[in-house]
Protein backbone atom coordinates (compact mmCIF):
# COMPACT_ATOMS: atom_id res chain seq x y z
CA UNK A 1 0.00 0.00 0.00
CA UNK A 2 1.24 3.35 -1.28
CA UNK A 3 0.70 6.51 1.08
CA UNK A 4 0.34 9.61 -0.79
CA UNK A 5 1.60 12.16 1.38
CA UNK A 6 0.92 16.26 0.95
CA UNK A 7 3.62 18.50 0.55
CA UNK A 8 2.29 21.84 1.65
CA UNK A 9 2.21 24.46 -1.31
CA UNK A 10 3.26 27.82 -0.66
CA UNK A 11 0.40 30.55 -0.80
CA UNK A 12 2.16 32.01 -4.24
CA UNK A 13 2.28 28.15 -5.70
CA UNK A 14 -1.34 27.45 -4.53
CA UNK A 15 -2.53 30.98 -6.07
CA UNK A 16 -0.58 29.82 -9.28
CA UNK A 17 -2.15 26.46 -9.28
CA UNK A 18 -5.66 27.67 -9.27
CA UNK A 19 -5.32 30.28 -11.88
CA UNK A 20 -3.88 27.24 -14.19
CA UNK A 21 -7.07 25.13 -13.31
CA UNK A 22 -9.59 27.90 -13.66
CA UNK A 23 -7.92 29.57 -17.18
CA UNK A 24 -8.17 26.02 -18.47
CA UNK A 25 -11.72 24.82 -17.21
CA UNK A 26 -13.34 27.71 -17.36
CA UNK A 27 -15.29 27.59 -20.55
CA UNK A 28 -15.91 24.13 -20.29
CA UNK A 29 -16.91 24.00 -16.36
CA UNK A 30 -19.64 27.47 -17.95
CA UNK A 31 -21.06 25.44 -20.41
CA UNK A 32 -21.82 22.77 -18.73
CA UNK A 33 -23.76 25.18 -16.07
CA UNK A 34 -25.15 26.69 -18.76
CA UNK A 35 -26.54 23.14 -20.53
CA UNK A 36 -27.74 22.07 -17.27
CA UNK A 37 -29.41 25.27 -15.57
CA UNK A 38 -31.59 28.34 -16.00
CA UNK A 39 -29.20 31.00 -17.98
CA UNK A 40 -29.54 33.23 -14.31
CA UNK A 41 -28.31 30.03 -12.51
CA UNK A 42 -25.08 29.24 -15.09
CA UNK A 43 -22.72 32.22 -13.41
CA UNK A 44 -23.64 31.17 -9.73
CA UNK A 45 -23.06 27.42 -10.16
CA UNK A 46 -19.52 28.02 -12.10
CA UNK A 47 -18.57 30.21 -8.83
CA UNK A 48 -19.44 27.46 -6.53
CA UNK A 49 -17.44 24.82 -8.43
CA UNK A 50 -14.09 26.91 -8.60
CA UNK A 51 -14.68 27.76 -4.70
CA UNK A 52 -14.87 24.53 -3.76
CA UNK A 53 -11.94 23.79 -6.34
CA UNK A 54 -10.23 26.87 -4.31
CA UNK A 55 -11.03 24.70 -0.67
CA UNK A 56 -9.87 21.78 -2.00
CA UNK A 57 -7.30 22.22 -3.82
CA UNK A 58 -4.65 19.80 -2.48
CA UNK A 59 -7.91 17.03 -3.49
CA UNK A 60 -7.65 18.38 -7.11
CA UNK A 61 -6.36 16.23 -9.31
CA UNK A 62 -3.70 16.95 -11.57
CA UNK A 63 -3.30 16.48 -15.68
CA UNK A 64 -6.36 14.88 -17.55
CA UNK A 65 -8.32 14.30 -14.40
CA UNK A 66 -8.62 17.74 -13.53
CA UNK A 67 -11.81 18.37 -15.82
CA UNK A 68 -13.83 15.43 -15.11
CA UNK A 69 -13.28 16.26 -11.02
CA UNK A 70 -14.34 19.72 -11.77
CA UNK A 71 -17.21 18.34 -13.50
CA UNK A 72 -18.08 15.83 -11.10
CA UNK A 73 -17.85 19.10 -8.17
CA UNK A 74 -20.12 21.11 -10.67
CA UNK A 75 -22.86 18.12 -10.84
CA UNK A 76 -22.90 18.04 -7.14
CA UNK A 77 -23.57 22.31 -6.75
CA UNK A 78 -26.46 21.62 -10.02
CA UNK A 79 -28.15 19.37 -7.60
CA UNK A 80 -27.59 21.52 -4.54
CA UNK A 81 -29.70 24.33 -6.83
CA UNK A 82 -32.11 21.97 -8.20
CA UNK A 83 -32.92 20.88 -4.76
CA UNK A 84 -33.18 24.59 -3.58
CA UNK A 85 -35.16 24.97 -6.19
CA UNK A 86 -37.86 22.50 -5.39
CA UNK A 87 -37.36 23.27 -1.64
CA UNK A 88 -38.89 26.91 -2.84
CA UNK A 89 -41.82 25.12 -5.01
CA UNK A 90 -42.84 23.18 -2.01
CA UNK A 91 -43.01 26.54 0.07
CA UNK A 92 -44.16 28.16 -2.02
CA UNK A 93 -47.16 25.81 -2.64
CA UNK A 94 -47.68 25.71 0.98
CA UNK A 95 -48.05 29.19 1.41
CA UNK A 96 -50.38 29.42 -1.16
CA UNK A 97 -52.31 26.61 0.63
CA UNK A 98 -52.30 27.50 4.10
CA UNK A 99 -55.50 28.82 5.79
CA UNK A 100 -56.17 32.89 4.94
CA UNK A 101 -52.90 33.22 2.78
CA UNK A 102 -55.08 33.83 0.03
CA UNK A 103 -57.48 35.96 2.23
CA UNK A 104 -55.06 37.84 3.47
CA UNK A 105 -55.13 41.50 2.33
CA UNK A 106 -52.00 43.18 0.44
CA UNK A 107 -51.69 45.66 3.30
CA UNK A 108 -51.02 42.93 5.75
CA UNK A 109 -48.57 41.28 3.29
CA UNK A 110 -46.92 44.84 3.66
CA UNK A 111 -46.97 45.46 6.99
CA UNK A 112 -45.54 41.49 7.60
CA UNK A 113 -42.45 42.56 5.05
CA UNK A 114 -42.31 45.89 6.40
CA UNK A 115 -41.66 44.60 10.20
CA UNK A 116 -39.21 41.81 8.14
CA UNK A 117 -36.96 44.57 6.99
CA UNK A 118 -36.98 46.30 10.28
CA UNK A 119 -35.33 43.44 11.99
CA UNK A 120 -31.77 42.85 11.94
CA UNK A 121 -29.85 41.47 9.23
CA UNK A 122 -29.12 38.25 11.79
CA UNK A 123 -32.61 37.81 12.87
CA UNK A 124 -33.65 38.16 9.20
CA UNK A 125 -31.22 35.49 8.65
CA UNK A 126 -32.35 33.37 10.84
CA UNK A 127 -35.57 33.35 10.27
CA UNK A 128 -35.21 32.65 6.75
CA UNK A 129 -33.49 29.53 7.60
CA UNK A 130 -36.69 28.30 9.22
CA UNK A 131 -39.19 29.95 6.75
CA UNK A 132 -37.53 29.08 3.57
CA UNK A 133 -35.41 27.25 3.76
CA UNK A 134 -37.18 24.37 6.57
CA UNK A 135 -33.93 23.73 8.68
CA UNK A 136 -34.24 22.81 12.27
CA UNK A 137 -32.17 24.22 15.08
CA UNK A 138 -28.86 21.49 14.66
CA UNK A 139 -29.13 22.75 11.18
CA UNK A 140 -29.20 26.29 11.56
CA UNK A 141 -26.61 26.45 14.04
CA UNK A 142 -24.14 24.26 11.61
CA UNK A 143 -25.29 27.43 9.00
CA UNK A 144 -24.58 29.64 11.23
CA UNK A 145 -21.25 28.43 13.38
CA UNK A 146 -23.37 28.05 16.67
CA UNK A 147 -24.46 25.51 18.43
CA UNK A 148 -28.55 23.80 18.26
CA UNK A 149 -28.82 25.55 21.69
CA UNK A 150 -27.81 28.91 20.80
CA UNK A 151 -29.53 28.88 17.22
CA UNK A 152 -32.81 28.10 19.15
CA UNK A 153 -32.39 30.94 21.22
CA UNK A 154 -31.42 32.90 18.51
CA UNK A 155 -34.81 32.01 16.69
CA UNK A 156 -36.89 32.44 19.57
CA UNK A 157 -35.51 36.32 19.87
CA UNK A 158 -36.52 36.39 16.60
CA UNK A 159 -39.97 35.80 16.43
CA UNK A 160 -40.22 37.90 19.64
CA UNK A 161 -38.72 41.12 17.55
CA UNK A 162 -40.93 39.91 14.54
CA UNK A 163 -44.10 39.75 17.01
CA UNK A 164 -43.32 43.26 18.32
CA UNK A 165 -42.86 44.92 15.42
CA UNK A 166 -45.77 43.31 13.61
CA UNK A 167 -47.87 44.50 17.21
CA UNK A 168 -46.57 48.01 16.42
CA UNK A 169 -47.85 48.05 13.05
CA UNK A 170 -51.03 46.67 14.53
CA UNK A 171 -51.18 43.28 13.38
CA UNK A 172 -53.43 41.02 16.25
CA UNK A 173 -51.21 37.98 17.35
CA UNK A 174 -54.27 36.24 17.65
CA UNK A 175 -55.29 36.23 13.94
CA UNK A 176 -51.73 35.59 12.76
CA UNK A 177 -49.68 33.37 15.14
CA UNK A 178 -46.03 33.60 14.22
CA UNK A 179 -45.14 29.89 13.63
CA UNK A 180 -47.55 30.27 10.69
CA UNK A 181 -45.19 33.08 9.60
CA UNK A 182 -41.96 31.68 10.35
Amino acid sequence: MTMRVRIPQTAVARRERFERIYRSNYEAILGYARRRTEPDEAADVLAETFLVAWRRLEAVPEGDETRPWLYGTARRVVANHERARRRRGRLDARLREAPGAAAAPAGDRAALAAAFLRLTEQEREVLSLVGWEGLDAKQIGAVLGCSANAARIRLHRARRRLAGELERAGWSMNSHPLEEIA
